[in-house]
């Protein structure tokens, strides 16, 4: 302890302490004393550096806990769905970019088209908050419109961030989104009932008709995980879209995550909705399979025309079995529980 009243005397004495830790001086006492703000602030950084009492050993690390884990996978889903939509804002941090409100209207306006009253949206940059808590109160009251379940939830758990909140409406959003995209099938069969088996023979059909040999049983084919079945359907569908330079064997779980990246990004190009992660395709995920080929075909009827249900001397054989599986499948409500089902890993 340095017993002195003097200012310059006391200075001097923390430099000489400074000097047995074998710190650089980068100050005099008199800048000590005058307090000038960088200098000092260099002297105790120096200290910090040089004896900051911290150990490098026994320190544990830091793991995400797997609520992290799965809300990151979730938040993944979410953001990369929410960009390929085409809507004009871009989304970088999903709980921090619909925080004011206005992403989320967008997905809305894009979803159930004229939802969103825009006279009372505020666009971002928004500095007022009261304008933020607007925004999100119009996001709740269309979800609650669409029948959404939004018990005891306001406009302003978004604006505060709430992730658990956000994930949940998230959720809803998207499985809003992934049954339009089935019913907008059916209007480009004719009204036809379009089953799981219908989709999967489809698939296979583009990919024979191309001249590829890719064939999957079923959406959990465990072939799926290299990605190169997809990656030939989506080049069926419009050629020359797929640069197979970019391709790998798909031998190993790198390869795989490459190959899986690589189909997502190029559904987009095409202007898919996307509703799956690379993970998704590794695991072969049933369900999200079956979503993405739902949606490769909806965007491949929409540009070549009304599907026409295959001939039943064309369904190739290994496929018949699972029709045992939808027969019990035909009414809209159990099929909306099917997919459900499918995203069920994003839940909250």
């Amino acid at each position: 302890m340095i017993e002195t009243s003097d200012p310059n005397e006391r200075a001097n004495k923390v430099l000489e302490t400074a000097e047995k830790l074998e710190c650089t001086r980068y100050v005099t006492p008199k800048d000590i004393v005058e307090g000038s703000a960088n200098l000092n602030l260099a002297f105790v950084a120096q200290i910090f550096q040089h004896r900051n009492g911290l150990s490098d050993n026994n320190v544990a690390p830091v793991n995400d806990t797997p609520d992290d884990v799965e809300a990151s996978r979730e938040e993944r889903a979410f953001r990369l769905w929410i960009n390929s939509l085409g809507i004009a804002t871009y989304v970088n941090n999903l709980f921090e970019d619909v925080r004011t409100g206005w992403v989320l209207l967008e997905v809305l306006d894009k979803i159930t088209p004229g939802s969103v009253n825009w006279k009372q949206a505020s666009k971002p940059p928004i500095i007022m908050p009261f304008r933020k808590v607007e925004n999100c109160n119009q996001v709740i009251k269309i979800g609650k419109e669409l029948k959404f379940s939004l018990v005891n939830v306001a406009g302003n758990d978004i604006v505060q961030g709430n992730k658990k909140l956000i994930l949940a409406f998230l959720w809803q959003l998207m499985r809003t989104s992934i049954l339009q995209l089935l019913k907008n099938l059916r209007t480009h069969s004719k009204e036809k009932e379009i089953s799981d088996t219908d989709i999967l023979v489809w698939a296979n059909n583009k990919v024979k008709e191309s001249g590829k040999t890719s064939h999957i049983e079923s959406f959990k084919d465990k072939s799926i995980a290299n990605g190169m079945f997809f990656l030939k359907l989506l080049s069926a569908v419009q050629r020359r879209v797929v640069d197979w330079s970019m391709v790998k064997k798909g031998e190993d779980d790198d390869e795989k995550k490459l190959n899986a990246s690589y189909i997502i990004s190029v559904a987009r190009k095409l202007g898919c909705t996307i509703f799956l992660l690379p993970d998704d395709i590794m695991e072969v995920n049933q369900k999200m399979i079956l979503v993405l080929a739902a949606s490769i075909m909806y965007w491949s009827l929409q540009k070549h025309g009304p599907y026409q249900s295959p001939e039943p001397s064309s369904v190739p054989p290994e496929t018949l079995p699972e029709e045992e599986e939808y027969e019990e499948e035909d009414d809209d409500e159990e099929e909306e529980a099917s997919i459900e089902d499918g995203v069920s890993n994003l839940t909250t």
